[in-house]
């Protein structure tokens, strides 16, 4: 895919939204004097979830004015859940003037055309344009995540590897959610360029024994065995669900639970003995190994950034040892892999951060220069 264009050097936090407005609201406009352009509509639409977000900016920092959030399996469509958010947010959308939706799947280089990977769902921006009546741009979400963490201050990471940073090297995001998300930054002259990555649908590498038994396990129930399949909320579930024909199941049985994966990671944390704690501790060391693989290929001295709604519910898991031990586990490279820094993004949506970030920019590059 083409790399996005050039970013900007800061970012904000989303702040608390507003209360419902319930009336409809009308089309969206190009609103004055709420910053450079007018408002902006981000979305971060994920698998499980999907978050909405008006932001006007005070220089380049996006303050956002409302949020909301809804859960992506009560909607049959992309359209009809934007069609709610405009009922649900009013006139609260007046003055904006462009929008960028970061779509968990693949983007098509010209930000027109996505298709969701964990969602029966299709995004055509021609079509989002009518419901919104503004310009739409799509995104990769994890492309968003990137712009997000591009600019993120210090305060929102947590360092697990200090490393040896380089201030002109490459930064890679990686997150584990309901998908396995990864994006490229690229530092330039004047910012970054943002590479979206579909680096979760490589193939699993087992690293030992018992992980080549699950990847056989994975590969009997699907096509392949990719490390989205196996390092992902679901990738989760897989997992337990293979330990479970091996070892006792855990009771009362997290499987049974309407949401296993959290019901899992709940009980990881609380159980160290337990089959989920387990189930964990070798999710984590899968995990440890893509990143670090991911950062060899890409010698990412710049550092390596881990996000996702499974890495922040199991952060304390996280910071354990068994993620860093495998990242590190490089043979004749780790010592380059002990180089690389590693941090935890800890601020909750910079999703939608990195989404407001790029519909700014799509906007800014689309006006014609003043004489």
């Amino acid at each position: 895919m083409n790399a996005l264009p050039p970013g900007r050097p800061k970012a904000g936090q989303p702040q608390p939204g507003a209360g419902k407005a319930r009336e409809p609201s009308s089309p969206l406009s190009s609103g004055r004097g709420r910053g450079e352009g007018g408002l902006y509509l981000a979305g971060d639409l994920g698998g499980t979830k999907a978050l909405f977000g008006i932001a006007e900016f005070a220089g380049d920092i996006p303050i956002f004015t409302l949020t909301r959030r809804y859960a992506s399996a009560d909607f049959a469509s992309l359209e009809e859940l934007l069609t709610q958010f405009r009922a649900d947010a009013g006139d609260a959308l007046n003055g904006v003037v462009g929008a960028c939706l970061a779509v968990a799947g693949p983007v098509s280089d010209d930000g027109r055309q996505a298709r969701f990977t964990n969602l029966p769902w299709q995004a055509d921006a021609a079509a989002l344009e009518k419901v919104l009546g503004s310009h739409v741009t799509l995104a990769n979400d994890f492309a968003a995540v990137a712009a997000g963490i591009a600019v993120l201050p210090a305060e929102d990471r947590l360092c697990l590897q200090t490393g040896q940073p380089r201030s002109n090297g490459v930064r890679l995001a990686i997150g584990a959610g309901t998908g396995l998300g990864m994006a490229c930054i690229v530092p330039t002259e004047d910012g970054f360029n943002i590479l979206p990555s579909e680096g979760g649908h490589v193939g699993y590498a087992p690293a030992d024994n018992l992980q080549a038994e699950f990847a056989a396990f994975l590969r009997d129930e699907q096509e392949r065995a990719t490390a989205e399949r196996a390092i992902s909320g679901m990738g989760l579930v897989s997992l337990y669900r293979f330990l479970v024909t091996r070892e006792a199941a855990d009771l009362p049985d997290p499987l049974a639970s309407d949401d296993p994966a959290a019901a899992i990671g709940t009980l990881a944390l609380s159980n160290p003995q337990s089959l989920a704690r387990r189930t964990v501790d070798i999710f984590m060391a899968s995990y440890g190994a893509f990143a670090g693989d991911m950062a060899l290929a890409l010698l990412a001295h710049g550092g390596v950034y881990l996000a996702g709604g499974v890495t922040q519910k199991l952060l304390p898991l996280l910071k354990d040892g068994a993620f860093m031990t495998a990242f590190n586990a490089k043979a004749e490279h780790a010592a380059i892999a002990r180089q690389i820094p590693v941090h935890v993004v800890t601020a909750p949506e910079i999703g939608l951060q990195g989404a407001a970030t790029l519909a700014q920019r799509a906007f800014l590059s689309s006006r014609p220069l003043r004489s």
